[in-house]
């Protein structure tokens, strides 16, 4: 038996219910190249790709992509949005104090023990966002010296 084909990305965003664009294309492809970008970086890799895009547009895309479920937004305290393309495995995000790096952390352990909280208060629960903060290795290094 063999492995149905990765799908596209003008055919993920067909099947999202989205049309489909040039500049959809290369931003969708840009967050997923780039981690966790902020609105600006976004925007000039997709100008990298296709030429101009008013920021605006981008704005309106992201927006659009992450109601699809295609992008996650994450926005840690005091920081902007920042946008990646992994989504749909409840990872979870570590934030630098001083620089504002950002990188994915997984699960602590086992299957998501973050959705069982210890009082639900009759929510069903299908999502958690865990934010941790400290320095990064750069940061941290700096300090030290």
């Amino acid at each position: 038996m063999t492995a149905s084909p990765t799908p596209t990305t003008a055919q993920e965003l067909r099947g999202a219910g989205l049309r489909v664009t040039a500049a959809r294309v290369a931003l969708l492809e840009t967050v997923r190249a780039g981690g966790h970008l902020g609105v600006e970086a976004i925007a000039s890799g997709v100008r990298d790709r296709v030429g101009h895009i008013s920021l605006q547009a981008v704005y309106e895309a992201l927006h659009a992509l992450t109601a699809a479920g295609l992008v996650r937004r994450i926005e840690p305290a005091g920081h902007p949005a920042r946008y990646e393309g992994r989504v749909g495995d409840n990872h979870h995000h570590i934030v630098c104090r001083s620089c504002g790096a950002v990188a994915d952390v997984d699960c602590a352990v086992g299957d998501a023990p973050c959705l069982t909280a210890s009082d639900d208060r009759g929510f069903a629960i299908d999502e958690a966002e865990v934010v941790y903060w400290g320095l990064c290795p750069d940061c941290s290094t700096g300090r030290s010296s």
